[in-house]
């Protein structure tokens, strides 16, 4: 290992947008139990099953049943 590197050439990584953050969420225990069912019959993890869950919601704006005035974000 070299005592000094030069980044003076060096770029921002481009994906540092894209990186996940850790969160701490309380989910029902039967929600977990539910997800990691699926996760094992698919081979992902299911933190993993869960976020892709929640970004397709996201990507439908999708809101919950109880949720009535949801407008998405581009409407007028």
């Amino acid at each position: 290992m070299k005592k000094r590197y030069d980044f003076t050439n060096a770029i921002k990584n481009p994906y540092a947008k894209k990186l996940k953050k850790p969160i701490s969420i309380r989910v029902d225990e039967d929600v977990i139990e539910y997800f990691k069912r699926i996760a094992d019959d698919v081979g992902v993890p299911y933190q993993g099953l869960m976020n892709l869950y929640l970004r397709q919601a996201k990507n439908q704006e999708l809101a919950p049943k109880f949720v009535k005035d949801i407008k998405p974000k581009n409407a007028a």
